[in-house]
């Protein structure tokens, strides 16, 4: 067969799922091309650690062309999504359109702001690399100009951080300031008092990693707690104007640095079909992951999926091995030319970082604190990293700090052109 004879499949995002069906289909009948806006492939669940300066944002990410150079049925193709059109089988792009025969969106989430909007250009997120590599400088910013100020209050202003959301990226970035608190301020700002700095999660649920166990909620806030980070619950952010936080509960207060973390929604998909769309802005597919009313040729996968089953009344858990494990079945179905084998997640557990030597891990019925689960939580993260080069330099980073508590990553780095594209209908 050649490859003008090869069914034409375009997937929409290099993530976790994007990637792995790229790879795993069939190279002799395929010809796939990946579209994304970023020319290479990164690692999310390390993002708070490059907002943190604990490692450099080209540590998690890797090239598309260099991951397929060795996929001769495999196309690299740069831009973001203008417009879908599903009944012309093809997808016009910033820079070009794309005919495809079958089209596959696997383009994750976005910030979720719950009806702010304003409040995108007020806060500060961790959902690309870009957006980390920002809050990083930030924070980095605050330490230094709270260095040179002398008056008390401005300064105990500046060092104000409020971290909105209690899922696992918001504990993991708490932590990862709260560790900076403790171990570099001494170290690094003699200038500073710790108890000038101020860090704050809110969560508007009842607790922390409300997707994991209770007992790994209560040590999660306990390790917060013990690297000084103050934990509200049942606390629901209202607005954000002028530095000045408003809650639910009508209480106001100056913050000058918050770090959005409350939730994700998927990435617009212009042209796509409304009834195609489910809460979230996720996309109804069926067990297949096959769009409902467009089985033939349009399927979703990852984050952006909504695949309804008895279990998952609500959709699977918008983390990575979903995306994978779906991506993986639907490259196994197309391969095999038949839908005879639905999707059945198998939930490998749950596990979140609160600084060194603090995590917690759900395995099953088993639960893990403390060093052991550190160390499994960076086992497991090092493992899942691309390219043995990245492996290497994030656990050289890993162990440098781990002995030290030092880091040379702490570059106040400012672009002051050509700010980020943060959506694929931009």
């Amino acid at each position: 067969m050649t490859v003008h004879d090869m069914e034409r499949i375009l997937i929409i995002g290099g993530g976790f799922a994007g990637l792995n069906l790229a790879k795993k289909l069939d190279k002799n009948k395929f010809k796939v091309m990946v579209l994304d806006r970023h020319n290479f492939h990164c690692f999310p669940p390390l993002f708070y650690q490059v907002a943190s300066s604990g490692l450099d944002a080209s540590n998690i990410s890797f090239p598309f062309r260099r991951e397929f150079k060795k996929l001769r049925n495999v196309s690299y193709h740069m831009g973001h999504v203008k417009n879908i059109d599903v009944a012309g089988k093809t997808v016009e792009t910033s820079y070009e359109t794309i005919a495809y025969d079958r089209l596959v969106i696997a383009a994750g989430t976005t910030n979720n702001f719950f009806g702010m909007p304003d409040m995108e250009k007020k806060v500060f997120c961790m959902k690309t690399v870009a957006e980390a590599s920002h809050t990083r400088d930030e924070i980095l910013d605050r330490l230094e100009r709270a260095a040179l100020c002398k008056d008390p209050e401005r300064r105990r202003e500046l060092l104000s951080f409020l971290v909105v959301g209690g899922g696992p990226s918001g504990v993991e970035i708490a932590g990862a300031i709260g560790e900076m608190k403790k171990d570099i301020l001494p170290r690094e700002y003699p200038e500073l008092d710790q108890s000038e700095m101020k860090i704050t999660l809110v969560e508007g649920a009842p607790r922390v990693l409300g997707s994991m166990s209770e007992k790994c909620s209560e040590k999660a806030r306990k390790y917060l707690e013990s690297l000084m980070v103050e934990v509200r619950v049942n606390t629901m952010l209202k607005s954000y104007e002028d530095k000045y936080v408003t809650f639910a509960d009508g209480t106001r207060e100056y913050w000058e640095t918050v770090i959005w973390n409350a939730g994700v929604q998927g990435e617009d998909m212009p042209g796509l079909p409304e009834e195609c769309i489910a809460r979230g802005k996720r996309i109804k597919v069926d067990r297949y992951s096959r769009v409902i009313g467009h089985e033939d040729s349009v399927m979703a996968l990852g984050d952006i999926a909504m695949m309804v089953t008895d279990k998952y009344p609500k959709g699977h858990p918008q983390v990575a091995q979903p995306a994978i494990q779906q991506a993986r079945l639907l490259a196994r179905n197309l391969n095999a030319g038949s839908w005879d084998k639905e999707f059945e997640y198998n939930d490998k557990g749950s596990m979140a970082t609160v600084g060194k030597n603090r995590a917690v891990v759900d395995l099953g019925h088993a639960f893990f604190d403390g060093w052991f689960a550190w160390a499994i939580w960076m086992l497991i993260h090092l493992i899942s990293i691309l390219g043995m080069r990245n492996r290497i330099n994030v656990l050289l980073n890993w162990v440098w700090n781990y002995l030290t508590y030092s880091t040379s990553l702490r570059l106040l780095l400012r672009p002051a052109r050509f700010p980020e594209r943060r959506h694929w209908g931009d």
